[in-house]
């Protein structure tokens, strides 16, 4: 079968720098002495084989032993969580992506300015659990939700969104923002370009294949926003995490497919699927 890769795909840097400080703070603190406030990416390939290396994982702060080291996740946490580390006496290795702490100190400095903050975003991810804690009572919303009743009459309105959101999306809950009664928009842009990268090139491979398939985590927030969009180009589009999820009737009539990855896939998981798919 003839399969085309998309051109940007797989790790971004946020993941790479998270991956490396997990590896140091193994090396450093000693195998089984070092604890991830739960998973560091959204990638269970990437999970397993730092778990192998000794990296342990603790869904509670509170269950880590004092004296132990806590790995803060790419995706961040709230200040509360690091004050309690603090207190807890537990020595700290932040791995939280620098445009995710970007958008934690843009909500800080917005709450500052007396705006009143609305963040476009998944409510339950933990990237946007971790960010609007740096302020209080931030008004989480996206597409879909009523916004007549989410946003404040006539506020002065501060406007971020989640780094792994796709542009389109976050500019068109803001066109319908801009449509209520406000007494000020300030906007900043708090999305990653990597991720938009991505987007960009899945989108672009969908008008040369017959089928897509999309490889990450299936609780990875930018793989399965590169699986929306490959969906709206109307193309036929499978979220898999590794070739163990894929089936024959896939592919069933298809002669040309075409494969792309969220920011947290490791290029060996591309590869090896790219490579069975093409021995069909």
């Amino acid at each position: 079968m003839q399969v085309k890769v998309a051109t940007t795909r797989g790790f971004c840097f946020g993941v790479e720098d998270a991956i490396e400080l997990a590896e140091q703070a193994i090396d450093d603190h000693g195998a089984g002495n070092i604890i991830a406030l739960g998973p560091v990416i959204h990638n269970k390939t990437v999970v397993n084989k730092l778990e192998q290396e000794g990296l342990n994982q603790a869904g509670e702060l509170e269950t880590i032993p004092e004296g132990k080291s806590v790995l803060i996740r790419s995706h961040g946490a709230s200040p509360e969580t690091l004050q309690r580390a603090k207190e807890r006496k537990l020595n700290v290795v932040d791995a939280t992506c620098v445009l995710v702490k970007r958008a934690q100190n843009v909500v800080k400095q917005l709450h500052e300015e007396g705006y009143k903050i609305v963040m476009i975003g998944d409510a339950n991810h933990p990237e946007v659990r971790g960010v609007i804690a740096y302020a209080p009572e931030v008004i989480v919303i996206d597409k879909g939700d009523d916004l007549d009743t989410a946003i404040p009459y006539k506020e002065r309105l501060g406007i971020v969104a989640q780094t792994t959101h796709a542009p389109e999306h976050v500019a068109s809950v803001i066109a319908e923002i801009a449509k209520r009664p406000f007494r000020e928009l300030k906007i900043v842009n708090t999305l990653c370009l990597e991720v938009t990268r991505r987007q960009e090139a899945a989108v672009a491979l969908c008008k040369e294949v017959d089928v897509m398939f999309v490889l990450g985590g299936y609780h990875s927030a930018n793989t399965r926003e590169l699986a929306r969009l490959c969906i709206e180009e109307g193309m036929s589009t499978y979220h898999l995490e590794t070739w163990d999820d894929f089936k024959p009737d896939m592919v069933d009539g298809k002669t040309i497919a075409g494969v792309t990855a969220g920011a947290s896939t490791p290029e060996s998981v591309i590869q090896d699927f790219v490579a069975k798919l093409e021995a069909l």
